[in-house]
């Protein structure tokens, strides 16, 4: 008796265990304050272009490297922090992630991995 009565609680604690949890496929993130999509939206895209048409495009060693989402910013590669004045223009980033324009690209990373999450092309030419 008391064996059939461990296989039926050891049964009904292993179902509870397989839930099944639904999901929206949905990358976002989530900050301590609140959440953010992980990429350049149309108006950041929109905002940066605008922004780097004011000044005349510029030559680098980086123009010959095509940046790739998904792979890592290679570690040599010159980077340089978006202007404060163009960021505030942005919409909010986590902690967890920068912009850094590289050449005539603009990128998304992840700080601590250096994966590549989303690029814009073409930017000051």
């Amino acid at each position: 008796m008391h064996r059939v009565l461990l296989l039926i609680v050891m049964a009904l604690t292993l179902n509870a265990c397989a839930a099944y949890t639904a999901t929206s496929g949905r990358v976002v993130l989530q900050d301590d304050s609140k959440p953010a999509d992980a990429r350049f939206s149309s108006s950041d895209r929109a905002t940066i272009t605008q922004y780097y048409k004011k000044f005349p495009a510029q030559k680098s060693a980086a123009e010959s490297t095509q940046l790739i989402k998904g792979d890592v910013l290679p570690a040599k590669a010159p980077t340089e922090s978006l202007p404060a004045e163009l960021e505030k223009k942005l919409s909010y980033l986590p902690y967890t992630h920068v912009r850094l324009r590289v050449g005539s690209q603009v990128v998304m990373i992840e700080k601590k991995t250096r994966i590549i999450v989303d690029v814009l092309y073409g930017i000051g030419r």
